[in-house]
Protein backbone atom coordinates (compact mmCIF):
# COMPACT_ATOMS: atom_id res chain seq x y z
CA UNK A 1 0.00 0.00 0.00
CA UNK A 2 1.27 3.19 -1.01
CA UNK A 3 1.34 6.78 1.05
CA UNK A 4 -0.93 9.37 -1.17
CA UNK A 5 0.92 12.85 -0.19
CA UNK A 6 -1.78 14.43 -2.07
CA UNK A 7 -4.84 12.50 0.14
CA UNK A 8 -2.57 12.80 3.34
CA UNK A 9 -1.81 16.62 3.02
CA UNK A 10 -4.59 17.79 1.75
CA UNK A 11 -5.09 21.85 0.70
CA UNK A 12 -2.16 22.62 3.54
CA UNK A 13 0.59 22.48 1.30
CA UNK A 14 -0.36 24.33 -1.50
CA UNK A 15 -2.03 27.08 1.15
CA UNK A 16 1.35 27.42 2.90
CA UNK A 17 3.08 28.22 -0.34
CA UNK A 18 0.67 30.70 -1.27
CA UNK A 19 0.71 32.07 2.26
CA UNK A 20 4.65 32.76 2.05
CA UNK A 21 3.97 34.55 -1.06
CA UNK A 22 1.48 36.31 0.30
CA UNK A 23 3.70 37.66 3.04
CA UNK A 24 6.69 38.91 0.49
CA UNK A 25 3.17 41.05 -1.13
CA UNK A 26 2.18 42.37 2.57
CA UNK A 27 5.90 42.51 3.19
CA UNK A 28 6.43 44.52 0.56
CA UNK A 29 3.28 46.88 0.81
CA UNK A 30 4.53 47.87 4.32
CA UNK A 31 8.38 48.56 3.20
CA UNK A 32 6.66 50.68 0.96
CA UNK A 33 4.40 52.77 2.72
CA UNK A 34 6.54 56.18 2.44
CA UNK A 35 7.11 55.77 -1.10
CA UNK A 36 5.35 58.79 -3.23
CA UNK A 37 2.76 56.64 -6.08
CA UNK A 38 3.23 53.18 -4.63
CA UNK A 39 0.23 50.70 -5.30
CA UNK A 40 -0.68 48.69 -2.31
CA UNK A 41 -0.71 44.95 -3.90
CA UNK A 42 -2.31 41.79 -2.97
CA UNK A 43 -3.04 38.66 -4.58
CA UNK A 44 -6.70 36.66 -4.14
CA UNK A 45 -5.48 33.41 -1.86
CA UNK A 46 -9.00 32.14 -1.97
CA UNK A 47 -9.36 32.16 -5.96
CA UNK A 48 -5.49 30.70 -5.85
CA UNK A 49 -5.94 27.71 -3.97
CA UNK A 50 -8.97 27.01 -5.45
CA UNK A 51 -7.30 26.78 -8.77
CA UNK A 52 -4.68 24.28 -7.74
CA UNK A 53 -7.47 22.32 -5.89
CA UNK A 54 -9.53 22.27 -9.11
CA UNK A 55 -6.65 21.23 -11.19
CA UNK A 56 -5.26 19.11 -8.74
CA UNK A 57 -1.37 19.29 -10.66
CA UNK A 58 1.04 21.01 -11.13
CA UNK A 59 0.06 22.84 -13.85
CA UNK A 60 0.52 27.03 -12.35
CA UNK A 61 3.65 27.57 -14.00
CA UNK A 62 6.56 29.45 -11.85
CA UNK A 63 8.37 31.93 -13.31
CA UNK A 64 11.63 30.49 -14.71
CA UNK A 65 14.86 32.45 -15.78
CA UNK A 66 16.44 29.82 -18.03
CA UNK A 67 15.13 27.04 -20.43
CA UNK A 68 16.66 24.32 -18.62
CA UNK A 69 15.00 24.88 -15.58
CA UNK A 70 12.52 22.39 -14.30
CA UNK A 71 8.59 23.15 -14.45
CA UNK A 72 7.48 24.64 -10.38
CA UNK A 73 4.38 24.67 -9.35
CA UNK A 74 1.52 27.27 -7.71
CA UNK A 75 3.58 30.59 -8.45
CA UNK A 76 1.47 33.71 -7.91
CA UNK A 77 2.92 36.03 -10.91
CA UNK A 78 2.69 39.24 -11.87
CA UNK A 79 -0.94 39.01 -13.43
CA UNK A 80 -2.59 37.45 -10.38
CA UNK A 81 -1.37 40.27 -7.82
CA UNK A 82 -4.57 42.54 -7.29
CA UNK A 83 -4.08 46.40 -6.45
CA UNK A 84 -5.88 47.41 -2.82
CA UNK A 85 -8.45 50.08 -3.04
CA UNK A 86 -7.65 52.52 -0.33
CA UNK A 87 -10.42 53.20 2.11
CA UNK A 88 -9.02 56.74 2.65
CA UNK A 89 -6.80 58.44 -0.51
CA UNK A 90 -3.47 59.43 0.54
CA UNK A 91 -2.09 62.82 -1.09
CA UNK A 92 1.32 61.77 -2.62
CA UNK A 93 -1.00 58.88 -4.58
CA UNK A 94 0.47 56.02 -2.28
CA UNK A 95 -2.30 54.10 -1.72
CA UNK A 96 -0.26 51.55 1.41
CA UNK A 97 -2.55 52.01 4.39
CA UNK A 98 -0.39 50.66 7.39
CA UNK A 99 -2.91 49.54 9.53
CA UNK A 100 -4.96 47.22 6.67
CA UNK A 101 -1.48 46.17 5.82
CA UNK A 102 -0.55 45.17 9.26
CA UNK A 103 -3.93 43.48 10.31
CA UNK A 104 -3.72 41.21 6.59
CA UNK A 105 0.00 40.66 7.67
CA UNK A 106 -0.80 39.22 10.94
CA UNK A 107 -3.93 37.33 9.55
CA UNK A 108 -1.80 35.50 7.00
CA UNK A 109 0.72 34.41 9.34
CA UNK A 110 -1.49 33.04 11.39
CA UNK A 111 -3.13 31.14 9.05
CA UNK A 112 0.46 30.15 7.53
CA UNK A 113 1.42 28.87 11.16
CA UNK A 114 -2.05 26.95 11.68
CA UNK A 115 -1.06 25.03 7.78
CA UNK A 116 2.62 24.61 8.90
CA UNK A 117 1.21 23.29 12.46
CA UNK A 118 -1.26 20.72 10.77
CA UNK A 119 1.32 19.87 8.29
CA UNK A 120 4.06 19.19 11.08
CA UNK A 121 1.69 17.00 13.56
CA UNK A 122 0.56 15.34 9.39
CA UNK A 123 4.33 14.35 9.00
CA UNK A 124 4.81 13.09 12.50
CA UNK A 125 1.70 10.53 12.20
CA UNK A 126 3.15 9.74 9.07
CA UNK A 127 6.32 8.76 10.04
CA UNK A 128 5.03 6.94 13.26
CA UNK A 129 2.28 4.47 10.76
CA UNK A 130 5.55 3.67 8.52
CA UNK A 131 7.63 2.70 11.82
CA UNK A 132 4.59 0.61 13.12
CA UNK A 133 4.85 2.23 15.85
CA UNK A 134 1.50 3.42 17.89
Amino acid sequence: MSISFEKALGIHDSALILRSQRASVLANNLANADTPNFKARDIDFQQLLKDRMRLQSDTIAMAATHARHQPGALQADDSQLLYRTPQQASVDGNTVEEQVEHAEFMQNTLAYQASFEFLNSTFKGLKTAIRGEL
